[in-house]
């Protein structure tokens, strides 16, 4: 199973010292069924007791350390399985990440991962299961090895009829799983789209009645099908063991000879089996719940390592940068309507410490753009150079660090992350963005996010005043401002970023402000037809 492997991978030799101990508690349970039959026979004596009361203790210590073990490792697996995953996101390109989609990555991050983290629980109590039952058979075939033949024939062919549900369980749940990626993909839906599905009753209904409840129910449906052949499985193995115990009590003396001593052994044994045989088959599904998860983490870890970008040392931004040169850049992607958009071929040069409007209807591509120069994206043709040098894989990074961006769908973090502890120009920022009685900053992190959105596009900014970057990218930032402040972003920030000596890039649609550039670059569809 995926989920052995997974702990293999993280410590054979604790798996290995785990199975050991593990081991050793069945062997000791199966004894004390040895000892039980001695002393049902009519054997009592002295060193029974001690014997029975030091193989209990053996037992239970080597069971917990077995466990310990276990859990241990397998938390720790779980642990750095989610930072590997999580450092893979952020080392995929930007493009590939939108390919696959927030759903998919959240599904991943969340469902799979928790599954796995559940399943570690029940991974010592089946090693210690399979120990007692390995126990418990050799004990069987010391008694009697005709009647242990039997025996093992009789469960190799329940075995071989469960196998069969188990693909089964198997194959249901890898259903149920791919299921919720379009559940999640529906659960963003109702967080993102609220406003949309709450204006539109008949949207809304339309939504949950051919969208969330048909991946709901598909999901309910593999699931329920799993479970129901886990209860079939479990059913059934009871039914085979009164089967077993009918042909030993009914068949066996018919057959050949055999002392009652000798067959009230068997069954007392046979009886102890049951529980951990049941453990097992109800323990099946957390197994291969984690198993589906383990598959899907490794595809999904597979995919992004495929075009992962180089983990290159950061070093310092240039800040004494003269010019950025596009050379006959272009890229080009499908958009949601299955449309082929192209930008480019483009050529620019930005200078050190312009002040740049980049302008165009929706779907020029500025935006594009802007993830373009900024190095979120990579072009497909043409290549980027500061000064001179290339941008490659091997300097992206640093050329990265060159700018401080917020876009339209700008993420704002509730601590100042990556920047000194600067209290008093913190201050300072505030009462120059208006949010010093609204918003408290201590040790770098922000006493609430929960305000409008202009607002909060102002903490974005607070943030890449603090980065204090080369270039400054703001894309449709003034579109939420109040008209105050909007005459305060174009009259007095812009202007006072460009005396520090700063490269200002503004999308925008304010034509009333224009005049303040120094240059108004214009686009339409992916193409630059002024400047």
């Amino acid at each position: 199973m995926n989920i052995i492997w997974l702990l293999l991978e993280e410590s054979w030799l604790n798996v290995a010292i785990a199975v050991i101990t593990g081991l050793i508690s069945g062997i000791c349970n199966a004894r004390l069924i040895v000892l039980t039959n001695v002393v049902i026979s009519g054997d009592l004596g002295q060193n029974l007791v001690w014997n029975f009361a030091g193989l209990a203790v053996i037992a239970l210590a080597t069971g917990i350390v077995s466990q310990f073990l276990l859990i241990d490792l397998a938390q720790g697996a779980v642990f750095r399985l989610r930072l590997r995953l999580s450092q893979s996101i952020l080392s995929a390109p930007l493009r590939q990440l939108e390919t696959l989609g927030a759903n998919r990555l959240l599904a991943t991050l969340t469902e799979d991962v928790q599954a796995i983290s559940n399943s570690v629980f029940v991974i010592p109590f089946i090693c210690v299961d399979i120990a007692v039952i390995v126990g418990c058979l050799a004990y069987l075939s010391w008694l009697s090895g005709i009647v242990f033949l039997a025996v093992i024939v009789f469960m190799g062919l329940a075995i071989a009829t469960v196998q069969v549900l188990i693909s089964k369980i198997y194959k249901q749940l890898e259903l149920a799983r791919e299921e919720d990626d379009l559940l999640y993909k529906h659960f963003r839906s109702i967080t993102d789209g609220i406003k949309e599905l709450k204006l539109h009753s008949r949207r809304r209904q339309e939504f949950i009645d051919l969208e969330l409840q048909v991946s709901a129910k598909k999901s309910r449906h593999f699931r329920s099908l799993a479970f129901k052949t886990v209860a079939i499985a479990t059913s059934g193995g009871e039914v085979m063991f009164f089967i077993l115990l009918a042909m030993l009590l009914f068949g066996l003396p018919r057959i050949t000879s055999v002392s009652g001593t000798l067959l009230g052994a068997y069954i007392l044994t046979l009886t102890y089996l049951i529980k951990p045989i049941q453990g097992i088959l109800e323990r099946l599904p957390n197994l291969f719940s984690a198993s589906v998860a383990v598959k899907k983490v490794r595809t999904m870890g597979l995919e992004l390592a495929k075009s992962a970008e180089l983990n290159t040392k950061v070093t310092e931004p240039n800040f004494n940068w003269q010019y950025l040169k596009i050379n006959q850049i272009s890229h080009s992607y499908q958009n949601d309507q299955d449309s082929h958009f192209v930008l480019g071929t483009l050529d620019l040069t930005l200078k050190a410490g312009e002040l740049v409007f980049i302008i165009g209807g929706n779907g020029s591509g500025k935006s594009t753009l802007a993830k373009i120069i900024t190095g979120l994206y990579i072009p497909e043709k043409g290549n980027i150079e500061l000064d001179g040098i290339a941008i490659s894989d091997e300097n992206r990074e640093w050329y990265r660090q060159h700018f401080s961006a917020i876009f339209s769908d700008f993420y704002l973090f509730n601590r100042l992350l990556g920047v000194e502890n600067r209290e008093q120009e913190v201050q300072k920022y505030l009462r120059e963005l208006q949010l010093d009685s609204k918003v408290q900053v201590q040790n770098r992190v922000l006493s609430t996010t929960s305000l409008s959105s202009g607002q909060r596009k102002r903490l974005a900014l607070l943030t890449a005043y603090l980065e204090d970057r080369p270039i400054y990218l703001f894309d449709e930032w003034a579109s939420d401002q109040d008209p105050t402040f909007r005459e305060i972003f174009y009259k007095q920030l812009l202007p006072d970023l460009k005396l520090r000596g700063k490269t200002i890039l503004v999308i925008s649609h304010d034509d009333r402000y224009f005049q303040i550039a120094d240059r108004v670059i214009k686009l339409e569809y992916g193409k630059i037809v002024s400047s």
